[in-house]
């Protein structure tokens, strides 16, 4: 099979509880994105959701897991910079998405006899430069 014929294999990990989804690719790409413009509104405009949108799937993250993702400067509304565990919880996450798509591809290699093109769904986001006022991440 060549590699322009070969199929891309794509995985999509979250976790939920009975309250829905709480972390996954969606949740980790807004707090990149949150972390990277300093601000839930740019990053929600970014995405292409609205802030409450943004807002209540960061509440439900932090009320399942029980730590505060974003927190706000004092004094400064709208604004918005991530916990400690919030980076913490990004790192964890993406070592495990890492884990589990290298098995993926080496059992993909086994059973049907190649290995995937490997694709990562979540965009990553230009070097990591302070991010100027009204600096938005690109969505493509």
């Amino acid at each position: 099979m060549s590699a322009a014929s070969r199929p891309t294999m794509r995985l999509h990990l979250w976790l939920e509880t009975e309250k829905g989804v709480f972390f996954g690719q969606g949740r980790l790409q807004l707090l990149e994105y949150i972390e990277y413009s300093g601000s839930l509104n740019a990053a929600a405009k970014a995405l292409g959701m609205s802030y409450r949108a943004a807002w209540g799937k960061i509440k439900t993250s932090e009320e399942v897991l029980g730590f505060q993702l974003v927190e706000q400067p004092e004094g400064k509304r709208g604004g918005g910079q991530l916990s400690e565990a919030a980076k913490l919880l990004i790192a964890s996450y993406r070592e495990w998405l890492s884990e589990v798509e290298a098995f993926a591809l080496e059992s993909a290699k086994q059973h049907i006899g190649y290995t995937p093109t490997q694709y990562w769904s979540v965009r990553e986001l230009p070097n990591r430069k302070p991010p100027e006022k009204g600096d938005v991440p690109p969505t493509s």
